[in-house]
C-alpha cells in the first residue's frame, strides 16, 4: 500500500491520482451563455445528481492546474446564472471531446463538434438535441474552495425541466442503461462505456437486514473458494435454509451428482460444493447456492 500526504506532493501528481481512481465519473455537459448571449458548451467530470427533492445537480469547472486560470463555464454562470446539463452517450463521446478544446472567449462549441442547439423552456442557454437527457437549471449557488490552481467551484443547480429521449426507457418505464449508453471520465485519455459486461445488476439489500458474515456458518466464511462478494450475497438473507428445504434438494440431480463424484472424502466434497454454490450466486440463484452449500456431508 502506498500511502500519501496531499501536502507532500505536487498538484498534477495528486490530481491525476485522484482523477485515475475516483472514477468512472459521470459527464456534465454543461450549456451557458454570458450576458451578451454568447453560448458556451463545455464537459466537466466533476459531476453527479445530489438531491431529487429539489432536484440537485453539482458540477465543477475547476480552476486550471497548471496556470491557475478558470474556464468560461464559470464565468458564464456568475453572468446568468442557469444551465443546461446535458448527459453524454457513445453515440456523441468524440463530439463531446472535441468541444472539451480551449476555443477563444465567443466560440460556440455547438458549432464547432456539430452538435445542434435546442432552445429551453426555461432557461436561456440551449440544450444539445442529440443528447439522451438534458435538465435545465437555475444556479442556486456558487461555492469557489480555494484560489490556487486546481480548486473547483461547486455549481449548485435546481433542475426546473427535465428532457428525456423516448428510446432510452424499457418496457417497465424505468430508464434502460443498455439504450442510454452512457459514457463517464476516468483518469488520463481514459473513459468508460456502460454498455454490454460492464453492466450488471445487484440486488438491493433487504428491508430486514440480513445476516451478516459474521453470522455465516465457519466452513462457509472460511472457504477457499467464494469470494467476499459472494459471501456477502449470502449473508444478505435473513434466515438459513429450512431443514425440509435441505432434504427435497437432496432428492434432485444436482445433489445426487455431487455426492457420486465427490462424496468419497469430506474435504473434496465440501470444495465442490462451494464451487457448485460458487457457480449458481454467478446466475443469481441465491436459494439455490444456500441448499447446496446445507446439504449434508457424506460422512453424516
Amino acid at each position: 500500500m502506498i500511502t500519501i500526504d496531499p501536502k507532500d506532493v505536487p498538484v498534477p501528481t495528486l490530481h491525476g491520482y485522484l482523477l485515475g481512481t475516483i472514477a468512472p465519473r459521470p459527464i456534465a455537459f454543461a450549456s451557458t451563455i454570458d450576458a451578451q448571449g454568447q453560448i458556451n458548451l463545455s464537459p466537466f467530470s466533476f459531476f453527479n445528481v445530489f438531491g431529487a427533492n429539489p432536484p440537485t445537480l453539482i458540477f465543477s469547472p475547476a480552476r486550471r492546474v497548471r496556470d491557475n486560470t478558470t474556464k468560461h463555464t464559470l464565468a458564464n454562470v456568475e453572468e446568468v446564472p442557469e444551465v443546461v446539463v446535458n448527459i453524454v452517450d457513445y453515440p456523441m463521446v468524440e463530439q463531446m471531446s472535441l468541444a472539451s478544446s480551449e476555443y477563444p472567449q465567443g466560440v460556440n462549441e455547438f458549432e464547432k463538434a456539430g452538435l445542434a442547439e435546442e432552445a429551453s423552456e426555461r432557461v436561456r442557454p440551449p440544450r444539445v438535441a442529440e443528447a439522451p437527457a438534458a435538465f435545465e437549471c437555475k444556479i442556486t449557488q456558487v461555492v469557489p474552495l480555494g484560489e490556487e490552481g486546481g480548486a473547483g467551484n461547486l455549481i449548485i443547480c435546481e433542475v426546473v425541466l427535465a428532457h428525456f429521449q423516448e428510446h432510452i426507457f424499457g418496457q417497465d418505464g424505468k430508464v434502460d442503461p443498455t439504450k442510454l449508453d452512457a459514457v463517464a471520465r476516468m483518469g488520463g485519455d481514459w473513459y468508460c462505456r456502460a454498455q454490454g459486461s460492464s453492466l450488471f445488476t445487484l440486488p438491493k439489500p433487504n428491508r430486514i437486514p440480513g445476516m451478516g458474515i459474521d453470522q455465516l456458518p465457519d466452513s462457509i466464511r472460511n472457504s477457499a473458494v467464494l469470494t467476499g462478494n459472494q459471501l456477502a450475497r449470502l449473508a444478505n438473507q435473513t434466515t438459513l435454509p429450512e431443514q425440509e428445504a435441505i432434504s427435497q434438494y437432496g432428492e434432485t440431480e444436482t445433489a445426487k451428482e455431487l455426492y457420486l463424484r465427490f462424496g468419497h472424502h469430506l474435504d473434496s466434497f465440501e470444495f465442490h460444493t462451494h464451487e457448485k454454490a460458487a457457480q449458481l450466486l454467478t446466475q443469481n440463484k441465491v436459494e439455490e447456492a444456500w441448499l447446496v452449500l446445507s446439504l449434508p456431508s457424506p460422512k453424516e
